[in-house]
């Protein structure tokens, strides 16, 4: 899951900030003024040759930038709050967005494990081309017709009922196709 700047920033100032006291948040919101500032330069520099794993600028400035405006905020907090230190439990907003957060990554990890689940069913599926004769065409067609099912349909029973016996050779006992929707899919 891709976390936005902000929500990268909230988080690594909830990490950081924690037992901080104001004079220390007071500290990071000076740095992280900078390198907002540091960050901007760079990104209005028109460098060449950044090399292959370089970080964007943009994407460093936004970040800064977001970073500089939670810091801002708990600095206004614990001041408001007059707490000696910065308490992450404490912050009732910061405790709402963490909880946003995991929230988004629980759906996300939940649709990823569905989606392996999904593709685990798929490998056990089989999806076959058949080539058959005219003849067995036109037979495979007809019985199809009378039962209200598709060739496929008719070919997925069939092979459901085969079975091989002990001297390798398959065999099909009688039975009646059924047109119930849950049969075949």
């Amino acid at each position: 899951m891709i976390w936005n700047p902000r929500d990268l920033a909230r988080d690594t100032v909830r990490r950081q900030g924690a037992g901080l006291s104001a004079v220390q948040v007071a500290a990071k919101v000076a740095e992280a003024a900078a390198r907002k500032r540091e960050t901007r330069e760079q990104m209005d520099c028109a460098l060449v040759d950044r090399g292959p794993y370089a970080t964007d600028p943009r994407e460093l400035a936004e970040l800064w930038e977001a970073r500089h405006t939670e810091w801002c905020r708990v600095g206004t907090l614990v001041e408001a709050s007059s707490w000696t230190s910065y308490d992450p439990a404490q912050d009732d907003q910061g405790t709402s967005w963490a909880r946003e957060r995991d929230t988004r990554r629980q759906g996300a990890l939940q649709r990823h494990e569905a989606w392996v689940r999904e593709r685990q069913d798929a490998k056990d599926e089989v999806h076959a081309q058949v080539w058959l004769s005219a003849d067995v065409s036109r037979r495979l067609r007809a019985i199809a017709a009378r039962a209200g099912l598709s060739a496929e349909q008719v070919l997925a029973q069939l092979a459901g009922q085969a079975r091989m016996n002990d001297d390798s050779r398959v065999a099909v006992e009688a039975f009646t196709l059924s047109t119930g929707e849950d049969t075949y899919r």
